[in-house]
């Protein structure tokens, strides 16, 4: 028999059983799109204007590459994760599961569709 009190069998638990992890991964990934959202906008348009080869060699360079995938990566990430709350809450049986399955299969591909596009266009 384990004597706990309910209070402390109930710490760093929710209302579903998995704690504070989801919430903190979700502020930290909000935290990171607060910091690279400026810098993919600043990126973005010191690539426009241009022609199609100053493009090329612009974003053929390490720092506007790096921004652009970090911020495709948290970026589609998050908006999957934001996703999954909605289908959660919407969504239920089986359909619920399929549905989470494919928003992951279609964020991820997403993921490396962009970066492979990225990869092409630096070398």
């Amino acid at each position: 028999m384990r004597y706990l009190t309910d209070r402390k069998r109930a710490v760093g638990l929710g209302a579903g059983g998995s704690g504070t992890q989801g919430h903190w991964q979700m502020m930290v990934r909000s935290m990171i799109m607060v910091i690279l959202t400026p810098l993919f906008l600043i990126t973005f348009g010191l690539g426009l204007g241009g022609t199609y080869e100053e493009a090329l060699a612009y974003y053929s360079q390490p720092i506007p590459a790096i921004i652009i995938a970090l911020s495709l990566i948290v970026g589609l990430t998050q908006l999957m994760h934001e996703a999954f709350e909605a289908i959660e809450d919407y969504i239920h049986g089986v359909t619920e599961k399929l549905t989470l399955v494919a928003t992951k299969a279609l964020a991820y591909t997403l993921i490396v569709a962009g970066l492979f596009a990225l990869v092409k266009l630096a070398l």
